[in-house]
């Protein structure tokens, strides 16, 4: 009896104590959103708390497919939210060029059902209001997803920023249009269902970035290539009115056409949809929608990416900023040093020389000042930084300009760090996404033989971008300073391994480029 009294008081004070000494829940190990409530997970210190596979919009399956993203159903009980949601349908990941594995999406899961967002915060409590940076990932709008490695937000979070990232549509499933899709939406428009996404994604970060921390009236939405052009194709919509105050656009944008992408309207797009639903042996779209995903994958298709569709863009991007009707951002723009692309054989000198004869004639002697031929390993020089220059650098380069011009604080950017390297990837230098790893402190996930003036660069760029997300301004205390960018000064920052404002040294070469491109 004494026994089994000493045994209950016992009992008791146990679970007193337990109760005394609980370890207090945070705000966020819940969180209500729309569509329910979700829990995510911390980091190792404790001290970031981490959302994976967010439902921002229904799934884009069967009768979906090719629709603009509906509202995400409503679930039951406490979601788990602590893995990435699957990446959008695309060809398997595979290593190429000069893209390691730590650049591409994970093996799997990849699926239609793949709206879906992930949250990294160090906020305590919701009211905080932090900057919050959403990222939109590249992969030439036929492949990429928010689960690569090189897109973790953590290092950002712990830098005071709420960092978001999403999927969105790509390839045939975010980008084909017909005319049967176009009568049907409503809109009279189709064609731009990837892009659609982005918009869905950035309103419900609008109506659910405060549940994190984040600040909806701060937010800066940020990326690279596919991504940057789509920063670019958001800050033109008029369906993102208010929905952010920043962008960042790091090698991608849309104002001219180019031999890798055409400025392409609605007509045009439907048309090539004709074409590939003929190629299908599918007489509708509702035919269409019964394919497995694996057959349509496997569909050429020559519309790789947005098009000028009336709805999503009105007009094309040089129409829209022409009558100054864009939203109006703060911009931090740039592009890498070594980022040309070469598809197909590199010419000889002379058959780059004849070239140049025949594509700019008259003018084929200014053209050959800026790119030289004067032997065939020149030659091969001079190919790549004009691929670098019409697909990326000429873009970046227009809309600071214009956004200049328009009375928006521009930052322009050039990168030319080599990335350290080993074996066949040293030929590759400062390439295409190989700033993004330092832009935001993830040399971490990167195998590369990586020095202290690396990480000193990752430190710098990353709080360049903190400091341009929080207040529009990269500068801040310690830091080389960056001037504003402006059509007079043309001062850009050179990002290596000694950061430093230079006036941009090939502005003649891109304003011949634009001239001959289109460029009013």
């Amino acid at each position: 009896m004494i026994v089994s009294v000493r045994l209950i008081l016992l009992s008791c004070i146990l679970t007193l104590s337990f109760f005394a000494f609980k370890i207090p829940t945070s705000d966020f190990d819940i969180v209500k959103i729309t569509g329910g409530t979700i829990s995510g997970t911390v980091n190792k210190e404790g001290d970031i708390h981490i959302f994976k596979g967010i439902p921002f919009a229904a799934a884009p399956v069967g009768d979906l497919r090719w629709k603009a993203p509906q509202p995400p159903k409503l679930w039951a009980g406490v979601k788990d939210c602590t893995v990435f949601g699957a990446s959008p349908v695309q060809a398997v990941p595979l290593p190429f060029s000069m893209w390691t594995k730590e650049f591409l999406i994970p093996d799997e899961p990849i699926n239609e059902d793949c709206l879906y967002l992930n949250i990294w915060t160090g906020a305590k409590v919701p009211k905080e209001k932090k900057p919050v940076i959403v990222w939109i990932y590249g992969g030439g709008f036929s492949s990429g997803g928010a689960g690569a490695p090189i897109y973790d937000g953590e290092a950002m979070a712990k830098k005071g920023i709420v960092f978001v990232s999403f999927n969105y549509r790509v390839g045939i499933f975010g980008f084909f249009a017909h005319p049967e899709l176009t009568k049907e939406s409503g809109k009279n428009a189709s064609g731009n269902y990837g892009l659609m996404d982005q918009v869905a994604a950035l309103q419900w970060i609008k109506n659910n970035i405060a549940q994190f921390g984040g600040d909806p009236a701060n937010v800066c939405i940020a990326g690279q290539s596919a991504g940057s052009m789509s920063v670019n194709c958001m800050v033109a919509s008029p369906l993102t009115k208010n929905l952010f105050q920043k962008a960042i656009a790091e090698s991608g944008a849309s104002f001219l056409s180019s031999p890798l992408r055409e400025i392409t309207g609605l007509a045009a797009a439907e048309k090539e949809g004709v074409k590939t639903a003929a190629a299908l042996k599918a007489n509708s779209v509702a035919a269409l929608r019964t394919m497995s995903a694996a057959i349509l994958l496997k569909t050429p298709q020559n519309i790789r990416g947005p098009i000028v569709d009336g709805y999503v863009l009105p007009k094309s991007i040089t129409d829209i900023f022409a009558e100054k009707k864009e939203n109006p951002v703060a911009l931090l723009t740039g592009w890498n040093q070594d980022e040309g692309l070469i598809f197909g054989p590199v010419k000889n000198a002379d058959g780059f020389t004849k070239e140049a004869a025949d594509q700019y004639g008259a003018d084929a002697s200014s053209f050959l000042k800026y790119y030289p031929a004067n032997n065939d390993s020149i030659a091969a020089v001079s190919q790549l930084n004009l691929s670098r220059d019409i697909i990326f650098g000429v873009q970046n380069y227009t809309w600071a300009n214009i956004q200049s011009n328009h009375g928006s604080k521009v930052y322009v950017y050039r990168f030319t760090r080599k990335v350290p390297a080993t074996g066949e990837y040293i030929k590759y230098g400062a390439f295409h996404t190989g700033e993004v790893p330092y832009a935001y402190d993830n040399l971490q996930f990167v195998n590369r033989p990586w020095k202290a003036v690396d990480y000193e660069l990752a430190k710098t760029m990353s709080a360049y971008w903190v400091n341009f997300a929080t207040n529009g301004n990269p500068n801040g205390s310690g830091l080389p300073n960056w001037p504003a960018y402006n059509t007079t000064n043309k001062m850009i920052m050179k990002l290596s391994e000694n950061p430093s404002a230079k006036k941009i040294w090939d502005a003649e070469s891109l304003d011949f480029l634009y001239g001959k491109m289109g460029g009013k």
